[in-house]
């Protein structure tokens, strides 16, 4: 087995697809050989009558996915090769074909699932959490915006809590993705090898989603005590309304409520340390988003990634948190204050929302 090859394991067993992301030490990161890997293996299985179903998971404790390969991202960019745009381009299609897969895809997220993680597993048929899981839309952290389709699942979630995930960019627990709706049971990870091998006996009928959700009810949990969001959903729904930024912060500011000021500081501590430009552009981007397809969801993400990487913050944000370490991204603004709303507004300003996203068929 190559080492390509080897990113991704996959076995059938009991009439199951199992998909496994294995690069454990890197957090499973998403390279281009393991998407082109996922893409393959799922088209051969949606094809093959004996496969019932489709299972995603990774090797390790620490992550499910922890996104893509930023490294490369920046690297492909400087050196001017284009493998960054292609990467995002087959990224998204992967994500999308798994959105709309014809067969039960269950996505078993233990530890860690961020950005492109999320990419891979909120299109998943079910979303099986453990008490392990940390889920989040981190991008605005290291000046990007939340993209693998999080215009679309985001803004879909109750009230504001989409968009105060994607613009803070925070992480949340497994109780929170629970009430967010990102996810759909929660098991222990002890009972991990339990589910197994429930699934490597079962019987198949010819429900196989049916099944699958039965055997999920018996195992796990769909909602359980102790969401931070459920308790903070009135005052984030008040405050993330607001118009603009400015008015999100200046709010915060003025947070009447003692049960919710703490919050409230905390989290314009956060804005104040987040690129203002990919903030201000993610606001727009999830709000445009309630209102636009899957498919014109990720052609409007690709269309911004076309821009971002000479006209937005992502490039500083990888130097600053990942390539220099010095973690002193100089942001351009460096304020909200100094943001001029024309410059986000160019970047949505010759979208077509009948643009569809590439659709790449990529053999290994």
């Amino acid at each position: 087995m190559s080492d390509v090859e080897a990113s991704v394991l996959a076995a059938v067993r009991n009439r199951i697809g199992h998909l496994t992301l294995n690069r454990p030490g890197g957090l499973n990161a998403l390279t281009l050989p393991m998407v082109r890997l996922l893409q393959q293996h799922l088209r051969t299985w949606e094809q093959d009558p004996n496969v019932v179903a489709v299972v995603l998971r990774a090797a390790g404790e620490k992550a499910f996915c922890a996104g893509g390969d930023i490294r490369m991202l920046y690297e492909s960019h400087m050196s001017g090769n284009g493998l960054h745009e292609l990467f995002l381009e087959e990224e998204y299609a992967l994500d999308e074909y798994i959105h709309n897969y014809s067969k039960p895809l269950l996505a078993l997220i233990d530890g860690l699932v961020l950005g492109g993680g999320m990419g891979l597993v909120q299109g998943a048929t079910l979303r099986v959490i453990t008490e392990r899981t940390r889920m989040g839309m981190p991008e605005v952290g290291i000046g990007f915006f939340p993209d693998v389709a999080a215009s679309y699942f985001l803004p879909r979630l109750p009230g504001e809590l989409g968009i105060y995930l994607g613009v803070t960019g925070i992480q949340i627990r497994a109780a929170d993705a629970l009430y967010a709706g990102l996810a759909d049971w929660c098991i222990t990870s002890s009972q991990i090898p339990e589910l197994d091998h429930c699934l490597n006996n079962m019987s198949w009928t010819d429900q196989p989603l049916s099944a699958l959700q039965a055997l999920l009810a018996t195992l796990g949990v769909n909602k359980f005590p102790g969401s931070e969001l459920k308790a903070m959903q009135p005052a984030i729904d008040r405050h993330f309304a607001e118009p603009d930024l400015a008015s999100i912060r200046a709010a915060l500011l003025a947070e009447p409520s003692p049960q919710f000021q703490d919050w409230a500081e905390e989290t314009v501590d956060v804005l104040d340390s987040r690129s203002p430009l990919a903030m201000a552009v993610t606001l727009e981007l999830l709000r445009r988003g309630r209102n636009l397809s899957l498919s014109e969801c990720f052609a409007q993400e690709l269309h911004l990634d076309y821009q971002w990487f000479d006209k937005g913050d992502l490039m500083e944000g990888v130097r600053a948190l990942i390539i220099d370490k010095d973690k002193n991204p100089a942001w351009n603004p460096p304020t909200l204050a100094e943001l001029d709303p024309a410059r986000v507004e160019a970047f949505f300003s010759d979208f077509k929302s009948t643009t569809c996203a590439p659709q790449r068929l990529v053999t290994v």
